[in-house]
């Protein structure tokens, strides 16, 4: 019986090439043959698909918005108190942190490199606005007596986590912001464990 596997298609090829080459090694270091070149396709292929490499990015980033936003919302969800799923964002950011090929926020490597007011700067924005609004509606969730800000600190941490985790090359960047979380968690709702 003959395999019914399907090649993916030149979209899926060129999302995947780009996903792998830019994290690794930026936006602006890989130029767009590179990227033809390692998905396999014809230069006609990415103009056809994407138009220009910035949309190529853009695409690009809203892929590892939906990866992020899926490994967040099940850690989420495996928990059963606010609390424990607020703090599971860090758990979570703290298991990517342990992936071998970890180079920081993919959002913040790409807009060092980009133009203001384009569809980098777009992605990170759109990507932006949902963890803060995920971590104020979590801070809501647990409790704190004022969520926006506590949502803002914590998105700081996480921010912060993701660079020094990167830079210092520090798997435990992520619990130690995990840790100054919960501290800020325990500030904010008048608890003490």
């Amino acid at each position: 019986m003959a395999s019914s596997t399907t090649k993916p298609s030149a979209r899926e090829r060129l999302l995947e090439s780009a996903n792998e080459l830019f994290y690794r090694e930026g936006v602006q270091s890989v130029g767009i043959d590179r990227v033809i070149e390692h998905a396999g396709v014809a230069k006609a292929s990415l103009y056809n698909t994407f138009g220009s490499k910035e949309e190529l990015v853009h695409a690009y980033l809203l892929g590892r918005q939906a990866t992020t936003t899926a490994r967040i919302t099940a850690a989420i969800e495996a928990r059963s108190t606010p609390r424990a799923q607020l703090l599971a964002v860090f758990d979570s950011q703290a298991e990517s942190q342990r992936r071998p090929g970890f180079r920081g926020c993919a959002f913040a490597a790409a807009s060092a490199e980009s133009k203001p007011g384009g569809l980098v700067e777009q992605a990170t924005q759109g990507y932006r606005t949902w963890l803060r609004e995920l971590f104020v509606d979590l801070a809501t969730l647990a409790g704190a007596h004022d969520p926006a800000l506590l949502g803002r600190q914590l998105q700081l941490l996480y921010d912060g986590a993701a660079s020094a985790g990167n830079l210092d090359h520090d798997p435990a960047a992520a619990l130690s912001a995990r840790a100054a979380a919960e501290a800020l968690l325990d500030l904010s709702t008048g608890s003490d464990r």
